[in-house]
């Protein structure tokens, strides 16, 4: 007699060996799902369970993991989430991206609940699955294409218009260290390198289309957390007006706004990225996710002195800060003609911002000349240059292939100082907020396993009046016994508020749920109770994401990673040039005493490594 699912789950995985052209379908174990939920939950488990400890994350021993979560595709604002994973080819640890779009609820109405690809194709190939039917089918004609002729081509060859498709462009064919998997045109799974990893599979793209709802436990449950949000829903008028990117001139002023390579601390010139000059002269519309009312998303055109496609969206905050000021660039029409390039070529718009932002840095110093560039003036500001580098680098060409590798990679292989220009934590950049602004993100920076990780982390700003913004975390924790703290703090109070800030995020991540949206930890245990039948408590929640920190960690260390890759650049114990932190470099010895009581707090070791106790605590085999 068949046992029937959790509501939520379909109960079943994709397994696709690229190497032999075989797929399969396996069961999920209900255990798992109550342990590790899905998304984030799921890559921790299946790659600490299955992935060797000298697997080359860009080998064909490597596993690239697409999961879902239990309220993917649930009639629910803010239930479009869906999570990849595999050994990143960046820090050499775990990683994990979270993406929205429509992508993840289609492949839940496939009836399948993820799919893990494993081995290497002969050939480049793309997956088209069904209605859970899955077909490997040829990608050489597309090998090359941009995502939006990958796109446009697929949709013609399995004659649905409406098929959601995971994609990689050149970037990821050209095993870019920080290619994205693009989701649509628009929507990015950006960080830690997964589009290296399918381009090294030989994989083009995941096509998807499915017609199967899943089911819920407690519809009515579900619709009272939907009715509640839409009564609320002017607590997400700032961004269905703006996008993520509402208070980029206040960022300047406070001195959260990273300014040419984090050096300098403000902006002058921040008027020319800001959302309100986007929504003034290039912004076109606003989209947003499967089944949510929050159009978060600008879409831009752009007619000159550069042409931008609004067919590839338009730039969020990350973008225009990695790609604008972090680069000297006041020039919006420049940044979105950035953002369109990675977007095409499947570039993280992050680390692309980033790693040329270090070459502009190694270019004023003297480290880099246009010898090494072909010419180019690599100058900060230099739009023009930020553009064309953009493109060396999806295409590996000239001064481009040493860049493909990252900042910290490059910089390893310029020597001549350039480390010190080199602004990343375990291989990877930084993302655009700043740890000398943000002294508990800092530590988040420092110890997440995945590598410095903005969402999976505290921003001190958004818990305080610096953020103009109201959270329901501070009471939501105080509720939970923990205490409020100074924004100044780095003490235990601010540590315990970290942890969890961040045990709630992963949560969404395992879930499907956007962590942009204001649902309380209790309203998140409510409504993935109404969904699966399961009974389900927030402290139930705190102790999945407990085990899950602890699988990431785990991963790591039996990777080689360990406390001596939890550090910060020197940069951030200096001050910046000007603005607001002029005078606030970190304090070294605070940033030490923090990492130590965060192992604490978290159950590891002196050298960060989960103790055999608080393993055999979370039911996680050492």
């Amino acid at each position: 007699m068949a046992t029937q699912n959790p509501g939520g789950y379909n109960g079943k995985i994709l397994r696709v060996d690229l190497t032999n052209g075989k797929v399969s379908i396996e069961a999920l174990n209900e255990a798992v799902c109550k342990n590790y939920l899905g998304g984030a939950g799921f890559i921790a488990h299946y790659l600490l369970k299955e992935l060797k400890p000298d697997v080359d994350p860009l080998g064909p021993e490597n596993k690239l993991i697409f999961a879902l979560g239990p309220l993917t595709g649930i009639p629910l604002p803010g239930g479009a989430r869906h999570c990849i994973g595999a050994k990143s080819p960046v820090t050499m640890g775990i990683s994990k991206s979270e993406v929205g779009e429509y992508w993840g609820a289609e492949l839940k109405f496939t009836g399948l609940d993820g799919i893990i690809l494993e081995g290497k194709s002969p050939k480049p190939v793309y997956l088209w699955i069904k209605d859970g039917e899955a077909e490997i089918r040829d990608a050489g004609h597309i090998w090359g294409m941009t995502t939006k002729e990958t796109q446009e081509t697929i949709r013609s060859e399995v004659n649905e218009k409406r098929a959601r498709i995971a994609l990689i462009g050149p970037g990821g064919e050209n095993l870019v260290k920080f290619a994205c998997i693009m989701h649509g045109l628009k929507d990015a799974a950006g960080r830690s390198g997964m589009g290296a990893v399918m381009g090294s599979k030989n994989l083009k793209a995941i096509a998807v289309k499915g017609s199967q709802k899943p089911t819920m436990a407690d519809p009515d449950g579900v619709k009272a957390l939907r009715d509640w949000f839409m009564e609320n829903k002017h607590l997400t008028a700032g961004l269905s007006e703006f996008g993520t990117n509402p208070r980029i001139p206040h960022f300047s002023d406070i001195g959260n706004l990273p300014t040419r390579n984090f050096r300098d601390g403000m902006f002058e010139n921040v008027g020319g990225i800001s959302a309100q000059t986007l929504r003034d002269t290039i912004r076109v519309g606003m989209e947003g996710c499967w089944g949510c009312p929050v159009r978060c998303k600008k879409v831009v055109e752009v007619k000159e002195p550069y042409q931008v496609d609004r067919a590839y969206g338009g730039p969020e905050y990350e973008t225009i800060a990695a790609l604008g000021s972090n680069c000297g660039i006041d020039d919006i029409k420049a940044v979105s003609k950035g953002n369109e390039l990675c977007n095409a070529y499947s570039l993280d718009t992050i680390s692309a911002g980033c790693t040329v932002a270090f070459a502009m840095e190694c270019f004023e110093n003297g480290i880099l000349t246009t010898k090494d560039t072909g010419g180019i003036e690599l100058t900060f500001g230099n739009a023009d240059a930020m553009i064309q580098v953009l493109e060396m680098i999806a295409k590996r060409e000239g001064i481009g292939d040493l860049l493909a590798e990252g900042a910290a990679r490059a910089a390893e292989k310029i020597g001549k100082g350039a480390e010190q220009f080199a602004i990343t934590v375990k291989g990877q950049e930084l993302p655009m907020h700043e740890p000398r602004l943000n002294r508990a993100g800092a530590v988040g920076y420092m110890t997440n396993p995945l590598g410095p990780d903005h969402c999976c982390n505290m921003l001190d700003i958004f818990f305080n009046n610096f953020g103009e913004k109201e959270d329901v975390t501070i009471p939501e924790a105080i509720s939970f016994g923990l205490e409020s703290t100074s924004f100044e703090d780095l003490g235990p109070k601010k540590i315990a508020l970290l942890k969890f800030i961040q045990q709630k995020r992963v949560i969404c991540d395992s879930l499907g749920l956007c962590l942009m949206l204001p649902y309380s930890f209790t309203q998140i245990a409510e409504v993935t109770s109404a969904v699966t039948g399961w009974k389900i408590t927030p402290e139930d929640l705190l102790k999945v994401a407990e085990r899950i920190f602890n699988a990431f960690r785990l991963f790591n260390h039996r990777h080689g990673l360990s406390a001596k890759d939890d550090k910060l650049p020197s940069r951030f114990f200096q001050p910046t040039t000007r603005g607001a932190l002029a005078d606030k470099p970190l304090d070294p010895e605070q940033i030490e005493a923090a990492r130590k009581y965060y192992y604490a707090l978290m159950g590891w070791d002196e050298n960060g490594v989960p103790t055999p106790e608080k393993l055999e605590e979370l039911g996680i085999e050492a």
